[in-house]
C-alpha cells in the first residue's frame, strides 16, 4: 500500500456496518458475533504481513530471557547491544507528590511544633491536620547503543541443541525470547523451571532490540481490521457470504443472495490482495536495480577483460 499511513477499526465497528445492510436478520438477532470474528480473522490473515504495523523495542534480559510484548505476532530480526552509555538529564516540567511528615526532618521537633517553613498542613475530611512535604522529582534517561550484534533466530522448539556455541543465537517459546549468553551445561541442567535449555549465562544485564509486527488488537484485546475504502468491502461481503450461508445450512431461503454476494466477494478479494500487496517506490527501486545489474551481468561484464583503445 506504499506509504501511507495504516488506518484501524474494531470488529464491533465492523459489524455494525455489515448490520446496516442486513438490518431484518441484524433486529432478528441472526448475526452472531462469536461465529463472524474468525471471518474477519481469516480476512487479515489473507491480506498478509503488510497490514500489521511495525514495531520497535528493547528488551532486558533476565538470566538470558526476555518477556515479548504483548502485541507481538511476528519476529523481523534482532540484535543483541553492546556498549551503552546512559545520559540523564532533567525534563521541562515537574513531577510532585506529598509525603506525609511524622516528625520534622529539619530539627526533629513533631511536626507542626517547629518554626519550619518547609512543610505545610493538609486538613483531612475528619478536620485532623496531616503536614505533609513536597518532593519534586525530575526524571529522565537517555540510553544510546553504539554496537550491535545479529541474533540468529532459531526455528526449534527450544531444546538445547538450538543454541549454537559457534555466534549468538536465540529461539522464541511460550511468548519469551531466549538468547545464547554464556556457556552450555554439558548434561541437562535446570534453567528457570525448564529443564531442557541447558544454558548458563555470564551477562545478565544485556538489552534486545527486536524488530516486530504487533498483532491487530488494540490496547483491550479487541480484533482489529483494516479501514480503507477499497478492503473494508471484502471484509464486509466476507462476513455477508458466511452469514447467508449459515441461513441456506439452517433452511432459510436465501440461494439467490448467495448467488449475488459470492461474485462480489470475489471481485473485492482480488481488489483488496491487489492493493495490499502494491509496491512502494522504494521496492520498485530495488527491482530496477537487481534487473539492470543481472541484464550489465548478462551483456557486458563478459567484456570486462577486453582492453579497450
Amino acid at each position: 500500500m506504499g506509504n501511507t499511513e495504516l488506518r484501524y477499526r474494531t470488529f464491533d465497528q465492523l459489524l455494525n456496518e455489515v448490520g446496516t445492510d442486513f438490518v431484518m436478520y441484524n433486529n432478528e438477532g441472526l448475526i452472531e458475533p462469536a461465529q463472524m470474528i474468525k471471518v474477519a480473522q481469516r480476512v487479515n490473515y489473507e491480506l498478509g504481513l503488510r497490514i500489521h504495523g511495525t514495531k520497535e523495542v528493547v528488551l532486558e534480559l533476565n538470566h538470558g530471557k526476555a518477556k515479548l510484548p504483548d502485541d507481538f505476532y511476528v519476529l523481523n530480526y534482532a540484535f543483541l547491544c553492546g556498549e551503552e552509555t546512559v545520559t540523564r538529564q532533567a525534563i521541562q516540567g515537574r513531577q510532585t507528590e506529598n509525603v506525609i511528615l511524622p516528625d520534622c526532618n529539619r530539627c526533629g521537633a513533631p511536626t507542626g511544633q517547629c518554626g519550619c517553613e518547609f512543610t505545610y498542613a493538609v486538613e483531612c475530611k475528619t478536620g485532623e491536620k496531616v503536614f505533609v512535604q513536597v518532593v519534586e522529582k525530575r526524571k529522565f534517561e537517555t540510553r544510546t547503543y553504539s554496537s550491535f550484534e545479529r541474533l540468529g533466530i532459531s526455528p526449534s522448539s527450544g531444546k538445547r541443541d538450538a543454541l549454537d556455541d559457534r555466534g549468538r543465537s536465540a529461539f522464541i517459546k511460550n511468548g519469551f525470547i531466549y538468547v545464547n549468553l554464556g556457556e552450555f551445561y554439558q548434561d541437562v541442567a535446570t534453567y528457570d523451571n525448564a529443564t531442557d535449555y541447558g544454558v548458563r549465562n555470564i551477562d545478565v544485564n544485556r538489552k534486545v532490540f527486536i524488530s516486530y509486527e504487533g498483532a491487530l488488537e488494540d490496547d483491550d484485546g479487541n480484533l482489529l481490521v483494516l479501514d480503507h475504502p477499497l478492503i473494508n468491502e471484502f471484509y464486509e461481503y466476507a462476513i455477508k457470504s458466511r452469514l447467508l450461508e449459515n441461513l441456506f445450512l439452517a433452511g432459510e431461503d436465501v440461494a439467490q443472495k448467495i448467488q449475488l454476494i459470492e461474485p462480489r466477494l470475489k471481485a473485492a478479494r482480488n481488489n483488496a490482495i491487489s492493493l495490499v500487496n502494491m509496491p512502494n517506490f522504494s521496492e520498485m527501486y530495488a527491482v530496477w536495480r537487481m534487473n539492470r545489474k543481472a541484464m550489465y551481468a548478462r551483456y557486458y561484464d563478459m567484456f570486462k577483460s577486453v582492453s579497450t583503445f
